[in-house]
This record gives C-alpha cells, sequence and structure tokens, in this order.
C-alpha cells in the first residue's frame, strides 16, 4: 500500500507549529497537513504577516517536509463564513498544497448559522471556481450534525464536482455519530478523497483519540476496503489525546512515533 500518508498539525494543538513540523519530521514522516482552525489551531493563518507566513514556509523547507493538505474548517452554511474560506484556499495554495478541508459547520466554534443539505451545497459551488484557480480539492469533513459518511456522500453527490471529495475522520464518525464504522465506510467509500486517520478509545462519546493502534478502531479493515475499492487517497494522522490534553511536547512525539510504527508494521510505505 503505496500512498501519501503525513500527520495533521493540530496533533500539536497548543504548541507552536515549529514544534509540530520538528517532530513530524524526526519521526520519519515526509508529509504534513497545516492546521488554520480559527479560535482552535491557529498554525497557519490568512491573518498573518507575509514575513511570518514566509517563515513557516522556509521551515518546511529546512525540515524537509510537504505541505499536502490544510485543515481550514468554516462554517460553510454560514454564507458571511464563505469569504472567510476563500481566504484560507488561497493560504493552502500559498504553501502549495493540493487539498484544504473543512467541515460543513465550525469545527470548534458555535455555529451562528446552520442550513439545509441543499443550501450547503449551492454555497459550496461557489467555491468551485477558486479550487479550480488554485488547483486544490476540497475534502468536507464528516463532523457535529454531518458525523456520517452516509451524510457527507449526500452532500457530496448535490454538489457533483471532482473538486469536491469526502475528508473522512474514522474517529468522528464514532462519537458524533455512533456508526458502524465497517458499514458508513461502505456506504461511501468510492466519495472519500481525504481522510483523517484517527483512533478512538473510551465510550462513543468520550473524547479520547490516542495514538494510532492504541485505540480500538479495526484500521486494517480501513485500509483493505481501500485497496479493494482501488481508493488511493492521502491520509492525514490526527491525534487529539483525551480531554486533559498531553502532559507535555514529549507525549506528543511519542504518539506520533507510536502512530509511525503502527502504520509500518500494518504494512504502509510512501511516508
Amino acid at each position: 500500500m503505496n500512498r501519501i500518508v503525513g500527520v495533521n498539525s493540530n496533533s500539536f494543538h497548543g504548541y507552536e507549529i515549529e514544534n509540530a513540523i520538528k517532530g513530524i519530521s524526526n519521526v520519519g514522516f515526509r508529509y504534513i497537513e497545516l492546521t488554520a482552525t480559527k479560535g482552535w489551531t491557529e498554525h497557519v493563518f490568512p491573518n498573518m504577516s507575509f514575513q511570518r507566513l514566509h517563515s513557516i514556509k522556509d521551515e518546511l523547507k529546512r525540515y524537509n517536509l510537504i505541505p499536502f493538505s490544510m485543515s481550514g474548517h468554516c462554517n460553510l452554511m454560514d454564507r458571511e463564513r464563505i469569504e472567510d474560506f476563500i481566504l484560507n484556499i488561497k493560504l493552502a495554495h500559498f504553501f502549495g498544497c493540493k487539498y484544504i478541508i473543512s467541515s460543513i459547520g465550525e469545527a470548534h466554534l458555535e455555529d451562528r448559522a446552520e442550513a439545509s443539505d441543499e443550501v450547503v451545497a449551492e454555497h459550496i459551488k461557489e467555491l468551485i471556481p477558486y479550487l479550480e484557480e488554485y488547483d486544490l480539492i476540497l475534502g468536507l469533513e464528516n463532523h457535529g450534525k454531518h458525523a456520517t459518511g452516509r451524510h457527507m456522500k449526500k452532500i457530496v453527490d448535490l454538489i457533483d464536482s471532482e473538486r469536491v471529495v469526502i475528508n473522512y475522520d474514522t474517529a468522528n464518525a464514532i462519537f458524533y455519530g455512533n456508526v458502524n464504522l465497517e458499514e458508513d465506510l461502505d456506504s461511501c467509500i468510492d466519495k472519500i478523497g481525504h481522510i483523517h486517520l484517527k483512533d478512538k478509545a473510551g465510550a462513543y462519546n468520550e473524547w479520547n483519540f490516542p495514538a494510532i493502534g492504541k485505540g480500538y478502531i479495526d484500521f486494517k479493515m480501513i485500509f483493505d476496503k481501500l485497496e479493494k475499492a482501488k481508493n488511493n487517497c492521502p491520509i492525514s494522522i490526527e491525534i487529539e489525546f483525551t480531554s486533559k490534553g498531553p502532559e507535555n511536547i514529549e507525549e506528543i512525539n511519542q504518539a506520533v512515533r507510536d502512530s509511525y510504527e503502527y502504520l509500518i508494521e500494518l504494512g504502509l510505505e510512501g511516508f
């Protein structure tokens, strides 16, 4: 199995982007997903100075990390947030990313507006010219009230563009949707174009997302399904620990290392 496998910088929530770059590279990964999530993890953000953005770019080059994706979550139900997301699209292009990720609602802020799937689809269609101009693919993440792959497939089908795919978060489907993961994957695997690989421990609604391989998600099953479907989408590892968060940077670095070693054991290549 040879595919892009990187680490979401959100795994280093609470620490500077430089910590994420160094930690991810030192473990052996070559790819990073940058996080630009308003009010949560603003490792990169459109309001940063040009000088600061270039210093981050230089740091990525120094550690030989390729930014292939960017989490730029905005509430796409809220017409007023569409302009913010367009800025995130431009920011992702600045860093040379191929993918930009967003949930339908806010990831960590309260939704100011809600809308039907049909209205959401129309909002997202407005973004397609920008995705084309900056050569990006938008991955819509299953999250919150839009927790399942089955629901996300409905929205992606309404949009009907090769520029818009599902970003399937393996733990969100359980945490927010309490689904049978195998059945939910089957319902949408043909529309999955990006994956947040996240493990789950504890009760389904408990904030507990350890290193890959330390929870109970059957990742072999997931990769077998992707292989059978000839789906070679990129993967971004995300570790969010418990509600208490990690004790220190060393705990994060170890979790990233544990995830790397576990995926090597599963036979993944390309990272």
